[in-house]
């Protein structure tokens, strides 16, 4: 089942990439498929369309939303010169750029080499109950066998008394209750899973949940909110935060680009009155400038104060140092005559991460955070979730390669993400577990998904794990238990102590043995995040010690009749 969601994974992937190209040919421009590209070619793209191959930009400038590959929600700023991958999105700005990877080259075509690599190099799990059976029924067979051999021929019994012991052996010792174990442990687990947003994708994903020592969290959109926000906002001499909020807000609602977003979001949110500019304009690379109410203002950063509105920074270098040393992209405005505030943004962690990492830690799990940001803004996200490791300016191909070196280390890890990135190291790892608010791609690569998007429920699943395969176990025992003590009852091996077991009541107490194994397994049903299962855990021992009396019950009415 996980080889083909997999593989429909990889289908996705490549469904990612543009059918066609506009490339230069000669004097002119024409579109053709993607396929035909050559290394070298010139192609073009304008704003909303996606890049087809992987290039290197010759002509224009843009902002290119590369988060479908990178996972990093903030835009990143393209000039000529700058690396554009295949698959990102151009957001504003057209450009031109020559194709320096095509077809099997390009980034996106080797993600999809690495989830394959995983998948094949993954060994199919064995179901510890097929191994038992497959040496308890000739073991039982041949048991059965002595028995009657025993009986018949060296203690001298009646041919009735020796097939009544040989029927009751095999009888009693049918694996009914052991082939039981597994399926219904997994079957209420991933039931009580999907009742508290957690979706478990069979017993393997359950199973090595159980083993995990560490996991690894993708930082964007798993960690942290996945989407830029306003966080400071800083008045410089007379202006105060809402005027600085307000003219800000005046400028950035005529702009397309991400962080204008996250401001008109921030200032809608507060109820800012903002007003109308004219002769607005983007500068790629720089900001944005305009007029509000006859007076000409800047937002943007250094370069656009410095360069273009012709101002010095040097009197608030220290406050943007500050908050830039806090992983936040920083905004200035400015009039004319002199800078008037700081607008900070950045992409802020979610309520639930600290905690999450936290109780994992407890639990004696190994954290760490990967992600493709700088080492900076990683160090910043990974101190407020409490992380002390942290995998920072990992390229997307290479994610899959850390999980393998975790591994090296002979221990089991768990990928958290969300991202198209994030999945050829979710199908790596020994558990891979995907965020619900993450792409169709990292969902279906991902053994486990939270459907709520609540990392706490990270923490659920392996508690759910855990408590499921304790059932498993508990049933096996079950299972084994009372074959053990029930195959020397009906061999009729203490019959001198007057204990026989009639065929008809060995199949009744094994009918029995199955009915406490599927009991024991609904007791999951009463499992909570964060609270112990009391009757859960209480019920094994209750039904050993009744089951156990039910066993001698039955062996003193066959004495009777």
């Amino acid at each position: 089942m996980l080889s083909h969601l997999i593989s429909s994974a990889i289908k996705k992937l490549i469904g990612l990439a543009p059918k066609t190209a506009r490339v230069v040919r000669g004097n002119s421009t024409i579109d053709i498929a993607v396929d035909q590209v050559k290394v070298g070619d010139i192609v073009v793209v304008r704003p909303g369309e996606k890049i087809p191959v992987d290039g290197v930009i010759t002509k224009g400038q843009s902002a290119v939303d590369e988060s479908m590959l990178t996972g990093e929600s903030i835009p990143k700023e393209k000039n000529i010169g700058d690396n554009v991958i295949g698959a990102t999105i151009n957001k504003h700005g057209s450009f031109e750029f020559k194709a320096t990877k095509v077809g099997k080259e390009t980034a996106l075509a080797q993600i999809v080499c690495l989830i394959e690599d995983a998948q094949g190099s993954k060994a199919p799990i064995q179901a510890v109950a097929d191994k038992i059976s497959a040496k308890f029924v000739p073991i039982v067979l041949i048991l059965s066998a002595l028995t009657f051999l025993v009986w018949f021929f060296v203690l001298g019994a009646s041919l009735n008394f020796a097939l009544m012991a040989f029927t009751s052996v095999i009888v009693i010792a049918c694996p009914c209750a052991l082939g039981l174990a597994t399926p219904t442990a997994i079957m209420v687990g991933t039931g009580r899973g999907a009742e508290n947003g957690i979706l478990i994708k069979g017993g393997e994903p359950l199973e090595a949940a159980c083993k995990v020592k560490a996991i690894v969290f993708d930082k964007t959109g798993t960690l942290t909110k996945g989407k830029p926000e306003v966080t400071d906002i800083v008045g410089v001499g007379v202006a105060d935060e809402e005027e600085v909020i307000a003219l800000a807000t005046s400028l950035e609602k005529l702009s397309e680009h991400p962080l204008a977003e996250a401001i008109v979001k921030y200032a809608q949110e507060e109820s800012i009155i903002t007003k109308e500019a004219s002769n607005f304009k983007a500068i790629p690379g720089y900001g944005v400038e305009g007029i509000i109410s006859g007076s000409q203002y800047y937002l943007g950063n250094r370069k656009l104060i410095i360069e273009i509105a012709g101002l010095k920074v040097e009197g608030i270098e220290r406050k943007v140092g500050r908050l830039e040393e806090e992983g936040k992209t920083v905004m200035i405005l400015a009039s004319t005559q002199e800078v008037l505030g700081l607008v900070a943004v950045a992409d802020t962690i979610k309520a639930t991460s600290a905690e999450t990492v936290m109780a994992l830690q407890k639990k004696g799990l190994e954290v760490y955070m990967i992600t493709g940001d700088n080492q900076r803004t990683a160090q910043t996200i990974a101190k407020q979730a409490g992380i002390r490791n942290v995998l920072a300016e990992v390229l997307p191909q290479d994610k899959a390669n850390e999980i393998k070196k975790l591994q090296s280390t002979g221990i089991k890890v768990a990928m958290v993400g969300d991202g198209i990135n994030d999945a050829p190291a979710l199908a790596q790892a020994d558990l891979g577990i995907a965020m619900g608010s993450g792409t169709d791609v990292a969902m279906e690569a991902g053994g486990i998904v939270i459907i709520k998007d609540d990392l706490r429920d990270v923490l659920t699943a392996i508690q759910l794990s855990h408590e499921t395969m304790a059932k498993i176990k508990q049933n096996m025992f079950f299972a084994l238990f009372y074959n053990i003590l029930g195959i020397p009852i009906a061999a009729r091996v203490l019959v001198g102590l007057g204990i026989v077991l009639r065929p008809e009541l060995a199949g009744l107490a094994m009918a029995l043995s199955s009915v406490s194994v599927v009991s024991n397994s609904l007791f999951l049903r009463g499992f909570k995040p964060n609270k112990r299962n009391w009757l859960s855990a209480i019920a094994p021992y209750a039904m050993a010690i009744l089951f156990t009396l039910i066993f001698f019950l039955f062996a003193t009415l066959s004495k009777m009749t």
